[in-house]
């Protein structure tokens, strides 16, 4: 099932991306051809990737459809184009980026078996489900152009192909300092480096100790 597909819907025609197919007419082989600029849905479900990337609720989205009507109802062929949003999975820096899904989808008539060939009595149950029914004339894209839309968005989106990412030590984003860098310490070396220094410190002390008892001894 679609993405925001909800059950026993009334559509609204009011909704700009609810779309009207009266005009085109039943006639098989009639084309139409629309353009039409919406602004992307919200809640409760996020126009993208939620939390990685996505097209920000009202953000224009561009639509060029072509509607056909054939035998069985009526095939939109289209692409959308909108500016995406969403966070450098490297560097954890905000990025944008352009957009463009393409997407086809049929909206059957009604009495499209009885028009057309009879369904046969083993079709497959979930072909028969993939199929969406106009609604008085109307269907509604949301749905196919949400899909659309989150299989056209990068899954791990970097604000640049060779974003170095930021210090695993600091957290320093590396791209600002290319030199940046942490001197490492071979932890098979550390324990004995802590010794070498505690020993260094105790011979200090040892010397610090002489040397005032040949100061008092010169004072006498």
């Amino acid at each position: 099932m679609k993405a925001g597909k909800a059950l026993n819907a009334r559509l609204d025609h009011r909704n700009p991306l609810v779309f009207d197919t009266h005009e085109l007419g039943r006639r098989p082989g009639a084309l139409q051809r629309l353009s039409r600029t919406v602004q992307a849905p919200g809640s409760p479900t996020p126009f993208g990737i939620e939390g990685v990337i996505g097209v920000p609720e009202g953000s224009p989205v561009e639509l060029d459809l072509r509607l056909e009507s054939v035998l069985e109802g009526v095939l939109v062929t289209g692409t959308a184009r909108a500016s995406a949003e969403g966070e450098c999975v490297r560097c954890l820096e905000p990025l944008g980026q352009q957009l463009e899904a393409d997407f086809q989808e049929m909206y059957s008539y009604p009495d499209a078996d009885n028009r057309g060939r009879a369904a046969e009595p083993d079709d497959d149950a979930e072909d028969t489900d993939d199929i969406t029914p106009l609604e008085d004339g109307m269907f509604d894209l949301e749905p196919v152009l949400r899909d659309a839309v989150v299989l056209s968005l990068p899954m791990q989106p970097v604000c640049r192909e060779d974003c170095p990412g930021l210090c695993s030590t600091c957290g320093a984003r590396l791209a600002d300092d290319p030199e940046h860098h942490h001197d490492a310490v071979d932890i098979r070396w550390a324990a004995l480096q802590g010794l070498a220094d505690t020993t260094s410190d105790g011979e200090k002390d040892d010397m610090g100790g002489a040397e005032a008892g040949v100061d008092e001894k010169q004072e006498k």
